[in-house]
């Protein structure tokens, strides 16, 4: 048996008719939506419902994260800019100008993501401007996470429909 169609069996190149495609679509996004600027999801919620030591806990965690943040954005957030964006350009021309599929399925993770991280260096500019704690910080965290699930349905819905017109297109595997 030939190595090289084994793994074109099993990683089908056509990304749009591939189960695990999807699964990974789904997988990231909730991870995303769940790690919100580094920070799990249910810290919040039992920072508002408990309060105390939780509150603390969850503003050290924002604090370390959003440093982090920062520290990578201060450091390198110029050479990240451009590769990214390198990234991005040549995988929207090798995706819909010269029409290889994979490119499109990675530039439709890519973008959005890409999206994402724009907004949580808005977002932790603005706690550690504001020096947001309690309350206060959990609810621009809760805004945070809303829009990019936002961002999250929007790039599924697109994703989604531009798989179809693909697969629609192609037509089954012969």
């Amino acid at each position: 048996m030939d190595w090289y169609l084994t793994v074109f069996e099993l990683i089908d190149m056509r990304s749009f008719s591939n189960l695990w495609y999807w699964i990974g679509l789904a997988v990231m996004w909730s991870t995303v939506s769940h790690w919100v600027l580094g920070v799990p999801f249910d810290m919040v919620q039992r920072a508002r419902r408990q309060g105390g030591e939780a509150a603390e806990d969850l503003e050290a965690m924002v604090r370390i994260c959003l440093n982090r943040l920062r520290y990578i954005e201060r450091v390198a957030g110029l050479w990240v800019l451009g590769f990214g964006s390198a990234l991005l350009t040549t995988l929207f021309t090798l995706g819909f100008w010269y029409d290889v599929e994979i490119a499109q399925a990675v530039f439709l993770l890519g973008f959005p993501l890409s999206i994402v991280s724009m907004m949580s260096l808005a977002t932790a500019r603005r706690i550690q401007r504001d020096e947001a704690e309690g309350e206060t910080l959990c609810r621009v965290i809760s805004r945070h996470r809303f829009w990019t699930q936002v961002v999250g349905m929007v790039s599924i819905f697109v994703t989604a429909i531009w798989g179809m017109n693909q697969n629609m297109a192609i037509g089954p595997l012969g």
